[in-house]
């Protein structure tokens, strides 16, 4: 008897410019979480490429350097990707300066272009500012484009995309300390990172957080069961020393914070220990 597979028709194809998201916040991302973030809804992964820069004349003196990038390498098939690797090139400048190029751009534009003819969804993970036209030509394919990305993301980029989603917000896609010692995502005890939506101005307001991956990720009124967000108390007696309570609300400041059982309700969660993830102050566009 052959079982069906509960697979929604969506196809989907994941870029990783992985250098650009090392150097932007992402490094240790877990890679099989973006897989899982990419392929929410029970969409199909069609493609699922990293493209990763290799210093060769390193790896011949620096042993560790070659197993520790092979390694991740093995990880990122593991997890089902092509790993497509660009050889770091050496060059010297006009003073005598020598300094090395490995840009993917190119090749990840070009595959992703002409591998999105069987997709609905692409999803590019970088802030790479370069890659603008990319998500209109794609967009004019017909494929929803989406971004996941960390610190340092062109606003231009951000405007043009169907959707984009800070790295830091989703679920485990950057470890917290509270992961690594057991505590679950979500969970009374656990570290999780969100956004300021509403402040009252009297000492205290609320922030979201995604509690789960979940295909409809555009519901975010918590008060809804199908919303994959909670919403969560905190004094500003918890704001870190830099955020002052007239910044906020905004979706420009990510939190990390602890949970704890509401001081005082009946039920409920209460932030405590806010730390900002995401220093940008400026309207991104």
């Amino acid at each position: 008897m052959i079982m069906n597979v509960n697979r929604s028709s969506t196809k989907v194809g994941v870029y990783v410019d992985v250098a650009n998201l090392a150097r932007n916040g992402g490094y240790g991302m877990r890679y099989d979480v973006l897989r899982e973030f990419a392929c929410r809804g029970n969409a199909e992964p069609i493609r699922l490429n990293a493209y990763v820069s290799f210093d060769a004349d390193r790896a011949r003196q620096d042993a560790a350097y070659r197993d520790g990038q092979y390694g991740f390498y093995s990880l990122l098939r593991d997890f089902g990707y092509k790993v497509i690797q660009k050889n770091v090139k050496w060059y010297t400048d006009e003073n005598g300066n020598r300094f090395g190029k490995a840009n993917a751009d190119l090749d990840l534009a070009v595959d992703a272009l002409l591998q999105s003819e069987n997709m609905e969804r692409v999803l590019l993970a970088t802030g790479d500012g370069d890659f603008v036209q990319v998500v209109r030509a794609l967009q004019n394919k017909g494929c929803r484009v989406e971004i996941v990305a960390f610190d340092n993301v062109s606003a231009e980029l951000r405007r043009e995309a169907d959707m984009f989603m800070s790295g830091y917000l989703i679920p485990d896609l950057l470890p917290t300390s509270s992961l690594r010692n057991g505590a679950q995502w979500g969970k009374i005890g656990s570290q999780v990172r969100g956004v300021c939506y509403s402040h009252t101005g009297k000492g205290y307001g609320f922030l979201r957080f995604i509690k789960t991956i979940a295909s409809e990720i555009w519901k975010m009124d918590s008060r809804r069961e199908d919303s994959p967000y909670e919403s969560v108390f905190f004094h500003d007696s918890h704001l870190p020393e830099e955020v002052h309570f007239s910044e906020l609300p905004s979706r420009n400041l990510i939190f990390e914070f602890k949970l704890t059982e509401a001081e005082g309700r009946e039920s409920g969660m209460q932030a405590t220990n806010m730390q900002l993830v995401s220093p940008c102050r400026k309207n991104p566009g």
